[in-house]
């Protein structure tokens, strides 16, 4: 699939947000953007570089190869000796070993350079992003069946990934993209997966039992499974003080008020239609819920039940993320192709961006300052076959409503997360059974990047025959 690119100013600001060094086994991918000042060779009387870095890398031959996603692209080798290798993806030498500088460069792609160490033979692989784009790919890895929803722990060392079409959850190392567990959850698969504050337990709902499962993070047990009282459970909530579990029910239309200590549900509120995404605040009094059916937006007082309805756009209210420091809430609306924030201080909404069609999961960069959308693209005959264009991935000044930048995805993307530290984006696409890594750049390069693909990305949705 197309990415989108960066300029040369923004790899270097970027380059700190490097997932690690290459790792190629069957369906995993994951790539490094490490960029950093060649390594000029030592000056006459200096010490090697080496004995500078305090560590000991011997010059005996190693071999090197280095394959780019599209292949094809021209690689230049900088040794520490100063000697210049030139030739073109898939490459393959045998060099002195030390440190390396390499560049990477092909027509309608952003020029990608970085330091590398032979003290071993070394397999690379790297994606070119295409011209323009800010953010960086750095990881593909192959998932079960539908990937539903894509979720960090809130220590960022695991991807969670909820299999709708499987029988539960995958485990991920974030670093590395290689699989570390499964949790089975029965005949059937997962929809979303939220965590404890600690880390320590994961919560993961299903649709067809209607229930939540609470799971051990560290073994990957599941403790116990707590029925909802709904009908078709889909996203789950954590209260403020993690002693309730609200769970919306898409069927039944309404919400569970479960009490995490005794494991049984309290009461089941009424709410909008189809409600999907919810927001509990952090005073424990108010539960925003957004409606699917009629594209509504209400929220409930916890204390009387009562429902109000702030805004109904007649098209398909999705998801929910929130930013408690700044007083705003973010909803997507699938019907309408737009994102709106509300003022949780005042409840009123306005619309922040118009976004690609049909708009997924949203997600918030830990500053607040950037929103994240993954876009489905244009459905097919039915949910289930892909559409006439890929879906993409946007970026969202929240104070502005600028597009920053668009990442072109493959079928459907659906789930999204950013990394706690705020320096990797993760998504899935659900019909592709995969999920893809991008590096995040500081907000001050995509504030500056001219909205980075944000026009040129439109040309590579539509599917070319």
């Amino acid at each position: 699939m197309r990415a989108v690119s960066r300029t040369a100013g923004a790899v270097a600001a970027a380059v700190a947000v490097a997932v690690g060094v290459l790792v190629a086994t069957d369906r995993v991918h994951v790539g490094s953007d490490r960029a950093s000042e060649p390594v000029a060779p030592a000056a006459s009387g200096s010490p090697p570089a080496r004995e500078r870095l305090g560590a000991v890398l011997d010059s005996a031959p190693r071999r090197l190869e280095v394959t780019t996603d599209p292949p094809g692209a021209q690689v230049r080798v900088i040794g520490e000796d100063g000697s210049v290798r030139t030739g073109r993806t898939p490459y393959r030498g045998v060099l002195p070993g030390g440190r390396l500088r390499v560049t990477l460069m092909r027509p309608g792609y952003n020029r990608l350079s970085e330091s590398l160490v032979l003290d071993r033979d070394r397999r690379v692989h790297r994606w070119l992003d295409p011209a323009g784009l800010l953010h960086h790919k750095t990881g593909v890895v192959g998932t079960g069946p539908a990937p539903k929803q894509i979720a960090f722990t809130p220590d960022g060392r695991e991807i969670w990934v909820s299999l709708l079409g499987g029988h539960g959850l995958e485990v991920f190392e974030a670093a590395t993209l290689r699989r570390r567990a499964g949790v089975r959850l029965g005949a059937h698969g997962a929809v979303e997966v939220v965590f404890s504050r600690d880390g320590r337990t994961a919560y993961a709902s299903q649709m067809e039992t209607a229930s939540v499962f609470e799971i051990d993070r560290r073994t990957h047990r599941v403790r116990r499974q707590l029925p909802t009282g709904g009908v078709w459970s889909k996203v789950m909530a954590l209260s403020a003080d993690e002693r309730t579990m609200y769970v919306a029910n898409w069927v039944s239309s309404d919400v569970s008020e479960i009490d995490l200590r005794s494991g049984r549900v309290r009461r089941l509120l009424p709410t909008v239609g189809t409600p999907r995404g919810l927001y509990p605040t952090p005073d424990g009094r108010q539960l925003y819920v957004a409606g699917y059916a009629r594209g509504e937006l209400a929220v409930l007082d916890l204390r009387t039940g009562r429902s109000r309805t702030l805004l109904t756009t007649g098209g398909a209210m999705r998801h929910l993320v929130a930013d408690p420091a700044r007083g705003r809430l973010y909803a997507d609306d699938m019907g309408t192709d737009e994102v709106f924030v509300v003022d949780t201080r005042t409840t009123s909404v306005h619309k922040l961006a118009d976004t690609n069609s049909t708009p997924n999961t949203i997600d918030l960069s830990p500053d607040g300052r950037v929103l994240y959308v993954s876009n489905r693209g244009r459905n097919g005959s039915n949910y289930y076959l892909p559409g006439p264009e890929w879906g993409s991935v946007l970026a969202i000044d929240t104070d502005t409503g600028r597009i920053l930048d668009a990442i072109v995805g493959g079928n459907q993307p659906t789930g999204l997360d950013v990394s706690p530290d705020g320096r990797t984006l993760a998504y899935s696409d659900f019909l592709d059974d995969r999920m893809t890594l991008y590096s995040i750049p500081p907000y001050a390069t995509l504030a500056a990047g001219n909205g980075g693909r944000a026009r040129t990305h439109l040309a590579d949705l539509p599917k070319r025959k």
